[in-house]
């Protein structure tokens, strides 16, 4: 018989059907109860073992963790916790798991830092199967959102000689021979030999090939890997993850800040409503996890409540000039409990000062717009006080950033200065100043680190947790 899917088995009524069901084992009991999953739902289907139906080597090879096909008779369920149930025809074991050497059985409760080291594994407990589930959902959504809007998908070039955001902490990409590459006169590595006749790298960003399409097709988005070789161990950073970048043809700050906002509620309330299941069991788990920190380090908000704080409110809207002059007279950093005090106009925030404006000030999300030139990216569009760039942020309660954006700087003549003043190399960036050349035209984007989007929906607290397999400093594995 064809496998039915469980998640589609349990919104089925049972009229004693013949249904075939494939999926590993959770836990078996008293020979007779078999709680199944197949991964497609949070929940698990019971099989029921009629005494004596089944051998007793067979019933010894059932194990937690091992893979059956059961085919029976989908009957109402008598016990509790489930609606229906499988009365077991026939089962086959799939693929046996020794319980003695189950990784997952080694440790009671595995900490998220052991299950890291069994990342290959980890996807079958509840806790990273709803994650996956959400970021599919999640991925899924964003393709949704922008071509129901008509914004058209680029793959922009993962390899790229190019550093969009002036960083410098790239992963180099050659084919030379790492232990005698060639050399050129001056005894400096000769890129002219290597594949792409030049240095090149992985991206860190796909904004500026996104421009060039955006000033063609109207509205693009990017969805796709980034890189950053930065030797960063917090819970926030990975060195590779996956951003999403609109850009936009004839939108300025104001529009660029209304579809983030658009873009996040949409999202999120798309989470809400499809992930239900996944979320509440997230939801709890996030709960266990606060009961055991401190009082005064608990959230004052469920992860269920923050979802609904984002999809029910309007942001809040200020400019970093007031961000500034309320952080500055904030109890917090007048008693100096800040770890970095606000002090001058022109410091870049820090992640406490960004939730204290969303949970504690406003009690809202919060966009964040008009940032001092110094400390943003060359591409934005300087504003007529010399001093500010129409650059935006959105801030989100226990996360603090999680997009940043700006419009983008279509006047030639600015975009060259502020490029031979910040020292980067014009002839490298001809092709982006010819985009200022030839029928130049406002235009604004922003970036979403899609694993910042997903810490944010599913509650977990380390960035590592939400992706199949993290790469950071010291690791590359599997």
């Amino acid at each position: 018989m064809k496998r039915i899917k469980i998640k589609e088995l349990l919104a089925t009524k049972p009229e004693s059907q013949t249904v075939t069901v494939k999926g590993w084992v959770r836990t078996f009991r008293n020979n007779q109860f078999i709680s199944l999953n197949d991964g497609s739902t949070i929940n698990n289907l019971q099989a029921v073992v009629e005494l004596n139906s089944i051998s007793e080597e067979t019933l010894k090879r059932i194990t937690t963790g091992a893979c059956l096909s059961v085919t029976g008779e989908l009957i109402p369920s008598l016990g509790k916790g489930q609606a229906i149930e499988i009365k077991v025809k026939e089962l086959e074991i799939l693929g046996d798991n020794d319980p003695e050497k189950y990784p997952l059985q080694l440790r009671n409760k595995p900490s998220l830092e052991y299950l890291r080291e069994i990342a290959h594994l980890r996807s079958r407990t509840n806790t990273f199967s709803a994650v996956m589930r959400v970021r599919h959902a999640m991925a899924f959504a964003v393709h949704k959102f922008f071509n129901d809007r008509g914004f058209f998908y680029i793959h922009t070039p993962i390899i790229t000689g190019s550093d969009a955001e002036g960083a410098g902490a790239m992963f180099r990409v050659t084919t030379l021979d790492a232990n005698n590459p060639p050399r050129d006169e001056h005894g400096k590595i000769d890129y002219k030999e290597d594949f792409f006749g030049r240095e090149t790298n992985l991206t860190v960003s796909g904004q500026l090939e996104g421009e060039t399409y955006a000033l063609a097709l109207g509205d693009i988005y990017t969805f796709g890997p980034t890189f950053r070789a930065e030797n960063s161990n917090t819970t926030r950073h990975l060195a590779e993850f996956w951003m999403i970048e609109p850009e936009m043809a004839f939108y300025d700050i104001q529009d660029n800040m209304q579809l983030a906002q658009e873009f996040l509620q949409y999202l999120v309330g798309y989470a809400l409503e499809h992930c239900a299941e996944d979320l509440e069991f997230l939801n709890k788990r996030a709960l266990e996890e606060e009961q055991a920190k401190p009082q005064d380090q608990r959230s004052e908000l469920s992860l269920i409540d923050r979802l609904k704080f984002v999809a029910d409110n309007d942001f809040q809207r200020l400019s970093y000039t007031e961000a500034i002059d309320i952080l500055k007279n904030s109890n917090p950093n007048k008693k100096k409990k800040f770890q970095y005090l606000v002090e001058e106009w022109g410091v870049d925030l820090q992640s406490e000062h960004e939730r204290y404006l969303v949970e504690k000030h406003f009690k809202k999300p919060v966009i964040l717009y008009n940032y001092p030139k110094d400390i943003k990216a060359f591409y934005m569009r300087q504003n007529e006080d010399d001093k500010t760039v129409a650059a935006m942020d959105v801030l989100f309660p226990g996360i603090g950033e999680i997009i940043g954006g700006s419009q983008r700087e279509e006047r030639y003549e600015r975009l060259v200065k502020r490029v031979n003043e910040l020292g980067l190399p014009e002839k490298e960036l001809w092709w982006y100043l010819d985009l200022r050349k030839f029928g130049s035209a406002p235009h604004s984007g922003f970036g979403l680190g899609f694993e910042r989007l997903i810490l944010f929906v599913t509650g977990m607290t380390n960035i590592r947790d939400v992706i199949a397999y993290p790469r950071f400093p010291g690791n590359a594995e599997f």
